[in-house]
């Protein structure tokens, strides 16, 4: 007869694999998504089994505008998302985010990835909100279960058009911003604050000229409108360009658009935004999205990278309390504005980072 010992030893053993498969069988999914986004290149082994959904083009109507987007189509659906990007001209095809789609529609979700005219040019002038409302109609014709996704500059108009559809399912915010007055403090200064906590870091110059480039199309003068663009687009390219000539052609808006990009004083960025024409201040208004947090329905899902150079992570601090506990929020230690940092960066900040994930994905996935 068997001891009483080796039965509590085998039980106890049975116990555990019952639980580690029953582990496997909830958060597999979600483990195995969080691990093909944190190591790039990762889902050619992680998730090698099926082959990945065709990617369909179609065109999307807003205000009369037409929009050219992707959709990813799994076989199965079991529910759709919206991807919004952000400032990047490469817009839905943008690598890592084309990689999410893919990731996402391999796990069940129709993914629709939308070009958005403004972003991809380096401008945000808020038709990118009916823009957005446009695709989630669309997605909602293809699911009854529909979430949204916006990232970085994107994550703002996405927010605002969520707000106007109570019936989300997910709603996903990842380095994006609360209000654009304080980006704008940040890209110039490095300066950035939560709950009377000031932080420093040191600012991008890159990112002057992106900011430039957005601030630019709320100048009403067309021939400043024109070369503040210009302006951009050549530092962009180059930072080194020398653009004198064309600055000395300013007039008084553009010439305060500039002082605004080129400032480094943090006690000056108050009154130079005052400076600001009428309709780039209320475009700063308009386009941020802290008040309408509270119209937000579904799971509000966050998260930022600690060493975002274009937008401060303080900025989701601010979205997840304004979100009143109805928010899952990671800052992320080993994540910078567009992806995860090299895999030996911190390895235990990387275990802490990706628990993080795997939570955050794992709501994604079982909102659906």
């Amino acid at each position: 007869m068997r001891p009483l010992s080796g039965w509590l030893i085998g039980g106890a053993v049975a116990a555990g694999v019952v639980v580690v498969v029953g582990l496997a069988v909830r958060f597999g999914p979600a483990l195995g998504l969080s691990l093909a986004l944190g190591l790039s290149g990762g889902e050619a082994w992680l998730i090698p089994v099926g082959r990945d959904p065709a990617r369909e083009e179609l065109i999307l109507v807003a205000d009369g505008q037409e929009l050219d987007a992707d959709l990813y189509r799994p076989a199965k659906p079991r529910g759709g998302l919206l991807l919004v990007h952000g400032l990047s001209p490469a817009g839905r095809r943008q690598p890592d985010l084309a990689r999410l789609a893919r990731l996402l529609a391999r796990e069940g979700l129709i993914v629709l990835v939308p070009q958005f005219p403004g972003l991809a040019t380096f401008a945000l002038g808020g038709a990118e909100v009916a823009e957005i409302r446009a695709g989630l109609r669309y997605v909602a014709g293809l699911s009854d279960s529909v979430g949204i996704a916006g990232f970085s500059f994107g994550a703002g108009p996405a927010l605002l058009a969520a707000a106007d559809l109570p019936s989300l399912r997910i709603v996903g915010s990842f380095g994006g911003y609360t209000d654009l007055r304080h980006v704008i403090v940040y890209i110039t200064t490095g300066a950035h604050e939560f709950e009377g906590r000031r932080y420093l870091q040191q600012p991008l110059a890159y990112n002057r000229w992106k900011l430039l480039a957005l601030l630019g199309g709320f100048v009403e003068h067309d021939e400043d409108r024109r070369l503040l663009r210009r302006i951009a687009e050549r530092r962009l390219a180059n930072p080194e360009e020398d653009t004198g000539h064309l600055e000395g052609q300013l007039v008084a808006d553009g010439r305060v658009v500039l002082a605004l990009a080129l400032n480094r004083r943090e006690d000056q960025v108050a009154s130079l935004l005052a400076q600001l024409p009428p309709p780039g201040r209320e475009a700063l208004d308009r386009l941020s999205p802290l008040r309408a947090v509270s119209r937000l329905s579904g799971h509000l899902l966050i998260a930022h990278g600690a060493d975002d150079d274009s937008i401060p992570f303080t900025e989701s601090l601010r979205l997840a309390a304004a979100a009143d506990g109805r928010a899952r929020v990671a800052i992320l230690q080993t994540f910078h504005h567009t992806g995860p940092q090299p895999f030996w960066t911190s390895l235990r900040l990387r275990v802490q980072d990706g628990r993080s994930l795997v939570r955050l994905v794992d709501d994604l996935l079982t909102a659906f």
